[in-house]
Formats: C-alpha cells, sequence, structure tokens
C-alpha cells in the first residue's frame, strides 16, 4: 500500500495548503475526478489493486472497476508454495497458498467485470480446475492465455474452459502427452485462434495434431524444448498458413529405426531451410556458445525454469509472445 499512503499523503498537503491560504475547501476524496485515479491506479500492482483501495469510497470502487486497469490481469509474479510427490499430479499445494489465489482470483475477476483480455500465470503457480472454471466463466472476453503449468488441470478442465473462450486467440502452454482434445476444442470454439507456444517436448504426435485440427494457425513458438526431427519437417509440409516459427535453442534430435541410438543434431539440413524458406520468419539458434542452448541441452528439452535467472521463462523471439 506504500503508493496509496504516499497518494493520500500529498492529497492531504495540497488540501492543507489551500486551508492556509484563507479557502474554504469542502472536497471529498470522491471529488477526486476518475480519470485521475485511473491514471494514478495503472501503476499499482495486482496485489495493491486488490488490497481493498475499491472500498474506500464509491468513486474509488467505480475508478477500480475501469476496463483499463483490466485488459491483463498478470499473475506472473505469484507462485504457488508447493513439493513434488511422486504420484499425479505430481506436486502438492500448500492450503493456504490455494487460499491466497483463490481470493485474489474473486476480488481481481470481481472488479474486472468480465473485461480481461489477457491472463498471465507463472510457471510454478499450480492452478486447479476448480480455480480455472471460475475464471473461465468471468472471462468471456479472453483472447490470450499463457498457462505454463497444468499438473492440477485435467483435460476435462482445460476444454471446459475453453470452451467459454470463444475469442481466443492465442495460448501458451506446457507439453502434454495428448493434446488431441484440447487442440480439438480450440479448433471447434476459436475461430480467431492464429498464436501456439509450446513449453516442453514436440513430438511427431503433437505436430500432427496441429496439422489436422489447427491448419491455419500462423505463429508457433518451440524455443527451449526437444524437438523431433520429423515433427518439424512435419509441420513446414502441412502447416500452410504458418508464417512465423521459433525453434530458438531447441534441442533438435533426430530417431532412426531401432536399433539405432537417437541423435542431436547441431545444424540444420538444406531440405528443411528449403521447406522454412517460405516463412515471413524461421528463428532459430543452435550455436554451441549460446547459453541458453546449452541449458536446453543440459535439461534434455525439458528446461527447469526455476534454476535459472527469475522470469527468464517469460522470455521469447517473438514479440508478440515475449512478456
Amino acid at each position: 500500500m506504500r503508493d496509496l499512503n504516499g497518494f493520500m499523503s500529498h492529497w492531504n498537503i495540497w488540501e492543507s495548503d489551500e486551508m492556509d491560504e484563507g479557502f474554504s475547501v469542502g472536497r471529498r476524496w470522491e471529488d477526486l475526478d476518475t480519470d485521475i485515479l485511473v491514471k494514478i491506479f495503472q501503476s499499482f500492482d495486482i496485489f495493491q489493486l486488490t488490497s481493498g483501495i475499491a472500498h474506500v469510497c464509491s468513486a474509488w470502487r467505480l475508478a477500480c472497476c475501469d476496463p483499463l486497469l483490466w485488459k491483463t490481469l498478470d499473475l506472473s509474479m505469484l507462485k504457488s508454495n508447493f513439493i513434488k510427490i511422486p504420484l499425479e499430479p505430481y506436486v502438492y499445494v500448500d492450503g493456504r497458498s490455494d487460499k491466497t489465489l483463490t481470493r485474489l482470483l474473486k476480488i481481481s475477476l470481481n472488479l474486472s467485470q468480465g473485461n480481461i483480455t489477457s491472463l498471465i500465470f507463472h510457471f510454478n503457480l499450480y492452478v486447479s480446475d476448480e480455480q480455472l472454471t471460475y475464471t473461465a466463466e468471468r472471462c468471456p472476453r479472453l483472447r490470450r492465455l499463457v498457462l505454463p503449468a497444468w499438473n492440477r488441470i485435467k483435460t476435462t478442465g482445460i476444454c471446459k474452459a475453453i470452451q467459454k473462450w470463444e475469442d481466443l486467440e492465442s495460448l501458451t502452454m506446457p507439453s502434454i502427452a495428448n493434446p488431441r482434445d484440447l487442440i480439438e476444442k480450440i479448433a471447434n470454439n476459436c475461430r480467431n485462434f492464429s498464436e501456439l507456444k509450446v513449453m516442453g517436448p514436440f513430438d511427431v504426435s503433437f505436430a500432427s495434431t496441429l496439422a489436422e485440427y489447427l491448419p491455419k494457425l500462423k505463429v508457433l513458438s518451440l524455443r527451449c524444448s526437444m524437438l523431433i526431427k520429423d515433427a518439424l519437417i512435419l509441420m513446414l509440409d502441412r502447416l500452410q498458413c504458418l508464417e512465423v516459427l521459433n525453434i530458438s535453442h531447441c534441442l533438435l534430435i533426430e530417431t532412426p529405426a531401432p536399433p539405432a541410438p537417437r541423435r542431436i543434431i547441431k545444424e540444420l539440413d538444406q531440405t528443411i531451410l528449403e521447406k522454412a524458406s517460405r516463412l515471413r520468419e524461421f528463428l532459430t539458434c543452435m550455436a554451441d556458445s549460446c547459453i541458453m542452448c546449452q541449458r536446453t541441452e543440459n535439461d534434455e528439452g525439458l528446461m527447469r525454469w526455476y534454476k535459472y535467472e527469475e522470469g527468464l521463462w517469460k522470455a521469447d523471439e517473438v514479440s508478440s509472445l515475449s512478456l
């Protein structure tokens, strides 16, 4: 509440100065222009906006609900307090951590009044099916979803949410073993969907599912992931509407017929480069000297983002996907 307290102190000093000069000041807090309040509140983070300022007075409540404050609900600074467990969902989230997220969602979604178009979660924020459904029902205009962790979300849960988001255009998601149901739901429900980022291993099954259900996909980022060479070729052949493909820092793997072992590819061959030449942007980096390429290889194509600089997971060479 530091910004709020500072603002209130400034207002009180200004009011006192007028009194000293002999003016009769009858202004109240709610007399402050709403546009000014909104401008001030735009400098607040999500914790400050949901800390109770909407209850100061009716004018502040009105300002707190202004659509300008709620285009994006950014929860990328909030992490779950969790421990890893050997069985599904492979994480156990502390009850107090869950309550904090639920409270934050309830207050934010109440104030936003359905105006959120972009929703961002931290890669270590483990949302439950119930929390996701609650959010989806109150964000009918959502266009962009960044949700890197699905450990506690079932396929039915994410598909139920997608059903609510007819305007969804962009999704950042983890790699999942069976993407068909989800991708089919997006294809049938989200007519303007055009942008996908997958954070994790990407195989032929995932590639063929995209080609089957999302042939009009325009932007795809697979950066810092394990990428099977045959999956890359399949996408270049069948995603004819694709304009931007980012495979920067990927661990590119060739899988010859058994018993031959997998092989890491250090350089793209001419066939792939020719297929990719039709793209508006084909973003690559496979340099041995690149620290991100080294990290992807060390993590075997499944980045342990918690080991690295805070916020590094938000980066992307595609500007529209970078946070």
